[in-house]
């Protein structure tokens, strides 16, 4: 059976390392043949095992992509900036987790299950968009279809494993120093996050909004294709280890009931509905965590607007919300013969 040549970049990290999990998961629908690993020269060297091999972290290199068919990139702007564009020169194609190639004219924004259809034959470079954005637009995408959005309102509860590896250590000292009795002292953020909530993701901008909300905005406009879509979003850190949640405001061209939106979801692959008041029965991160689906639950009607719903969204931000939508990607344009 042919088999594909994967390099990840940032394999050391924690999304690289998570692309590399998510890969053997799917080793019937995107076979891998040769594998890399490449990091900063900071992390080169070091071994780890991937799909039952033992493999050493390279310093990452033009040559890193010579007979590559998929680049992953999980690194910072700079790193992709710089050596995706050697990778679709050499006719590789690119995988970018990054914020850089986002919001560029020409460059495909993609959640496989929503706009795979706007990666053409000639794209050698792809987006994968925020987490938060992932989530979103899994839940809302559907309801879009089906009913045409006019307004849209979000409000993250974002787990510090979107900041890295060194934001979760923060948090378990953190925690750990409260458990001791002292006061926990910040580590990761600006202040403590243990048994706290920062409304704070990324930094701010002249408007009084973040880059994350920012990202929010603009990314699930070009998924989409709605450039006008009026969306605000209001991003906040809390102390979970994995798992972002977001409260979802969404108002429609017409009178929508929860049970109309609840089919309408079930409708999209990778889209569980976890929605029982009777039962508490609605989503968690610790739920989410170690999954590929989005969670949807909480389904209701607006008391005042019945063109309006709110609904709860909750996601693993490592596995959908960055390693899984990169190889979903990959194998999706794999099976089509790319």
């Amino acid at each position: 059976m042919q088999s594909a040549n994967v390099v990840i970049v940032g394999a050391a990290g924690l999304v690289g390392q998570q692309i590399a999990s998510v890969l053997a998961e799917h080793m019937q629908g995107l076979p891998v043949g040769e594998l890399r690993l490449v990091a900063s020269d900071r992390s080169a060297g070091h071994e780890l095992t991937v799909l039952g091999r033992r493999l050493t972290v390279e310093a990452i290199s033009p040559a890193s992509f010579q007979g590559m068919d998929f680049a992953f990139f999980a690194a910072p702007n700079e790193v992709s900036a710089k050596y995706a564009p050697i990778a679709a020169e050499l006719g590789v194609v690119a995988i970018d987790k990054s914020s850089h190639f986002r919001m560029q004219d020409g460059i495909p924004l993609v959640v496989p299950e929503v706009n795979m259809r706007h990666i053409g034959p000639a794209d050698r470079i792809i987006a994968s968009p925020n987490c938060s954005t992932i989530q979103l637009v899994m839940a809302i995408g559907p309801l879009d279809r089906a009913f045409g959005l006019r307004r849209v309102v979000v409000s993250t509860y974002q787990a510090v494993s979107g900041s890295g590896r060194e934001a979760l250590e923060g948090l378990d000292a953190e925690a750990r120093d409260w458990a001791d009795g002292a006061e926990p002292q910040a580590k990761a953020y600006r202040e403590p996050i243990a048994f706290n909530v920062l409304a704070q993701c990324d930094s701010f901008l002249g408007d009084g909004f973040t880059k994350e909300e920012h990202k929010l905005r603009f990314e699930t406009r070009k998924i989409l294709g709605r450039p006008d879509l009026p969306l605000a979003a209001t991003a906040v850190r809390v102390p979970v280890r994995v798992g972002h949640s977001e409260a979802v405001t969404v108002e429609f061209a017409r009178d929508v009931s929860p049970d109309e939106a609840r089919e309408a979801l079930r409708g999209l692959p990778g889209v569980r509905v976890v929605d029982d008041p009777g039962a508490s029965a609605y989503p968690t991160p610790l739920a989410a965590a170690g999954q590929d689906d989005v969670f949807v639950g909480r389904i209701r009607q607006d008391p005042d607007r019945p063109d309006t719903l709110h609904m709860f969204v909750v996601a693993d931000n490592l596995r959908k919300g960055a390693a899984t939508n990169a190889v979903q990607i990959a194998e999706a344009l794999w099976q089509s013969g790319m």
